[in-house]
């Protein structure tokens, strides 16, 4: 849901990038899941304030400078359970990531290795046989299918 960028201020605050629809996403949350070296801890959020594009958090137990320099390049997650449901024609990235790309001629592109957000629209990044930029609106992906764990595009296998 967001990375931490390093140290906001004296006082251990933390400045996140984050990765949700709007800067705020991440404030309706009192406790975030922190990634340290592959394992998971929850930690209590006191207060956070969108900065512009980012967001700012006073982390418990973090409460100063150096301590909030030590969060620098960790992720941020809350669990999947707490997430509200997508709406229809609504998709979370990592339900994206790991499904089957085909085309409408029923050839095989590759797997979603992530997805990037541009200015225009989100891309699917697709790995197969070399690597291809899918943007994913609605004249090219034509079904999502979660369940069959493929996507269906209008795209050429030579774009």
């Amino acid at each position: 849901m967001g990375r931490i960028l390093g140290a906001f201020g004296v006082k251990g605050w933390v400045k996140i990038q984050p990765f949700t629809e709007t800067p705020d996403g991440l404030t309706a949350y009192r406790t975030w899941w922190i990634e340290n070296e592959g394992s998971w801890s929850p930690c209590e959020v006191e207060k956070a304030q969108v900065h512009g594009q980012a967001l700012a958090a006073k982390l418990a137990g973090c409460d100063d400078r150096e301590a909030a320099a030590l969060y620098r390049g960790r992720e941020v997650a809350v669990p999947r359970s707490e997430l509200p449901q997508a709406g229809e024609n609504e998709f979370y990235w990592a339900d994206l990531v790991g499904l089957k790309v085909s085309n409408t001629r029923g050839e095989d592109l590759g797997t979603v290795a992530r997805v990037i957000e541009t200015g225009a629209n989100d891309v699917l990044v697709v790995e197969g046989d070399r690597e291809r930029l899918i943007p994913f609106i609605e004249e090219v992906v034509r079904q999502v299918d979660l369940a069959g764990g493929v996507i269906r595009v209008d795209w050429g296998s030579d774009y």
